[in-house]
């Protein structure tokens, strides 16, 4: 395998922030970090730039298997290494759904045969996503799921879902759950309020949201089940998050890219590269999310990286699905509107993710760990006049974005070198 030296950057390891500190790397292993580090690798010079571990994204849509023609385990893990990500979680909201360990395991093996990324698979809690009976959870587990979601609903029978709280609680897994409540949200196409108003359609509530996340950190107390939030969008969830973890609940939660950066203002064009859910907010939410993740009560920034093929997009807004993609630009919005530190920029993007996941081969930067590295440009412009996904239901394509991935490593190769994919033949 291939040496390298990373020269020069700012490193956020495992044990600090060092500055002007080089980064050795050797048979996928990190074999050394500090100053002036000499070694037979190649030198990539990094002044400038941020070095860290490889992003980790919990909350990723591939749509395989079943919907390739949005996005497949290849071209979305090439979205992936593009924006700086050496894992992802994939959701099991897929065709079939991922609700049995056999499919578990095609997702895991799909991802390691492509080589990119790691992928790690999620399964459902309920079967087919139904809502009506658990999945197999011990075939799942076997398999090494360890997040459970019905990602794209929220499980709305408080007594199976406590059923499968307890069954994950016992053995060490997370609860992840999309916190809508679909009778309040019924119909809903914006962010209720006067947007929603403006345009004549139909809007979904703060409510909506904040009523699932109030009842299950309810049934939280109750099983002691590690739980997390996706993508949390209002102020008043950010509350609830914040009361929970003063209580000392296991919760954790999620912001996306699109609700740190957009409010519903955006809604009034009318494109529906705009349209997700939950809806973006208005820009009381917008603060209070981006505060959340400042102080800390919003753990982690993930992606929902949902992509639609051009032609399910291409409609009027109310015909149009819900769902944008946004794995090459995430950090860029972080980068753009967080304010965070290199540590806490990291922490958000990378180590936290990781670790709520359980996944220990990501989000680490020292030596001995699997060289799974980002090398990232702060000050950078951001490419937003293109894609690598198979969609191109993006919002931020176009916009002005300030940060740049240089190199993504990934087990020690490079997978994205100044800015560009590497060859997927080179990879083989």
């Amino acid at each position: 395998m291939s040496e390298y030296l990373l020269k020069n950057g700012l490193v956020v390891a495992d044990d600090g922030v060092h500055e002007s500190c080089d980064v050795a790397i050797a048979d996928g292993t990190i074999t050394a970090i500090g100053p002036g580090i000499t070694s037979d690798g190649e030198e990539v010079d990094c002044r400038g730039t941020w070095i860290g571990p490889g992003f980790f994204d919990m909350h990723t849509h591939l749509r395989e298997p079943g919907q390739e023609w949005k996005e497949d385990i290849e071209s979305g893990s090439r979205a992936a290494a593009a924006g700086g990500y050496t894992g992802v979680v994939a959701m099991p909201n897929t065709a079939p759904a991922v609700d049995s360990g056999h499919l578990a395991r095609y997702v895991a093996d799909r991802g390691s045969e492509v080589g990119l990324v790691e992928v790690v698979p999620s399964g459902t809690i309920t079967a087919d996503r139904a809502g009506t009976r658990l999945s197999h959870l011990d075939e799942l587990w076997a398999a090494g799921v360890r997040i459970f979601t019905d990602d794209g609903d929220s499980v709305a029978d408080a007594g199976l879902l406590r059923r499968a709280m307890e069954y994950i609680a016992e053995r060490g897994g997370v609860i992840v759950e999309h916190c809508i409540d679909a009778g309040l949200a019924a119909g809903g196409q914006v962010h209720e309020g006067p947007v929603s108003s403006l345009l004549g359609m139909p809007g979904v509530p703060r409510e909506a949201e904040e009523i699932v996340i109030a009842r299950d950190i309810s049934l939280v107390r109750l099983t002691g089940v590690a739980y997390h939030v996706q993508h949390l969008s209002t102020a008043g969830a950010v509350a609830l998050v914040a009361a929970a973890k003063e209580e000392g609940l296991p919760v954790t939660a999620e912001v996306t890219p699109h609700h740190l950066f957009f409010d519903h203002t955006a809604a009034s064009l009318t494109n529906p590269v705009y349209k997700m859910m939950p809806p973006l907010r208005d820009p009381a939410d917008v603060a209070a999310v981006r505060a959340g993740l400042r102080d800390g009560v919003i753990d982690i920034v993930a992606t929902d990286h949902a992509p639609h093929a051009d032609h399910e997009k291409d409609h009027p807004w109310e015909d149009a699905p819900f769902g944008v993609t946004g794995l090459e630009w995430a950090a860029a919005v972080v980068a753009t509107v967080g304010e965070l530190t290199p540590a806490r920029f990291f922490d958000v993007l990378s180590r936290r993710s990781a670790e709520i996941a359980k996944v220990a081969t990501q989000g680490h930067l020292t030596v001995g760990a699997s060289a799974n590295v980002v090398v990232f440009d702060p000050a950078g412009a951001a490419a937003t006049d293109r894609t690598v996904s198979r969609s191109s239901n993006s919002p931020y394509l176009g916009h002005d974005l300030i940060g740049r991935v240089v190199h993504t490593i990934y087990r020690g190769e490079f997978t994205v070198r100044n800015g560009a994919l590497r060859d997927m033949a080179a990879l083989g």
